[in-house]
């Protein structure tokens, strides 16, 4: 026989503390939400042609933007003018949206997409 526990008094005035209670879930749902959780694959951003803007401006964008050398801007400047376009950069979504706006901020049409 095991002896009763000791019962807790509580002072004069004050309720006595409650009895932990467990509960247990009675169903457990599964998420309906259509959020994509899965990571977010990369961006590039792509500066087109276009019959404005000077070859050596944007080889001059390319460097003060990117920090390309000379060389790098050159070959990149030349694929947009005889590619009619050239992917400039790459990273996350908030990081295109960035190049893009500063691009576009320079009169360069620039793009972004989902790298493949």
């Amino acid at each position: 026989m095991t002896p009763p526990s000791p019962v807790e008094v509580a002072p004069a005035g004050m309720t006595p503390p409650a009895a932990p209670v467990e509960i247990a879930p009675s169903e457990v749902r599964e998420t309906t939400d259509d959020t994509d959780v899965r990571p977010d694959r990369p961006w590039k951003v792509i500066v087109w042609n276009d019959p404005i803007n000077l070859m050596s401006y944007v080889t001059f964008v390319f460097q003060k933007l990117f920090g390309y050398s000379k060389e790098k801007a050159t070959q990149l400047m030349l694929d947009v003018h005889y590619k009619g376009r050239a992917v400039v950069s790459d990273g996350p979504k908030e990081k295109a949206e960035m190049d893009v706006f500063r691009l576009h901020e320079h009169g360069l049409w620039a793009t972004m997409e989902h790298d493949d």
